[in-house]
């Protein structure tokens, strides 16, 4: 035996997990394993999505729209979003280029990009993965206070 296989998926360490607007406000937020699955955090994040107040008439409860790179590409999930009345832009595997999503991805990876500037985010000191998501939780919440008091 020269060691473990290389091709394991079984990873260590944790993925963070994030729905943002369109200006990349951190709307929902969650963490998983490294060995899950992008394609199962989908429904959990978007029924975390809280009632956002409007102007008028009721509070919006889902977004209008939602774009998802080929890890979300997936008939169940797709069918899902259809029942929730949720436009869906989905990258399809094997037919559509993920290029063309890059237009709305980056506002993800910026947003990503701030949480990993929390010291405490970039590398997982907690144990607990409830203490890790508080983290996380504070961390976009802090976010959302810079963004909206300047």
């Amino acid at each position: 035996m020269t060691g473990p296989n290389p091709v394991d998926r079984g990873k260590y360490g944790s993925k963070i997990h994030l729905i943002t607007e369109r200006t990349g406000l951190p709307l929902s937020v969650g963490i998983s394993g490294a060995n899950v699955h992008d394609s199962q955090a989908l429904i959990p994040l978007v029924k975390g999505i809280p009632p956002i107040r409007s102007r008028r008439g009721p509070r919006r409860r889902r977004p209008g729209k939602l774009h998802a790179d080929k890890g979300y590409d997936y008939a169940h999930l797709r069918r899902w979003l259809r029942g929730r009345g949720i436009k869906h832009r989905i990258a399809r595997k094997g037919i559509e280029s993920s290029t063309r999503l890059g237009r709305h991805r980056w506002v993800i990876e910026r947003t990503m990009s701030w949480l990993a500037g929390c010291r405490r985010l970039h590398r997982r000191y907690e144990r607990k993965a409830e203490h890790f998501l508080a983290f996380t939780s504070i961390a976009c919440t802090l976010i959302c206070y810079r963004r909206l008091t300047c």
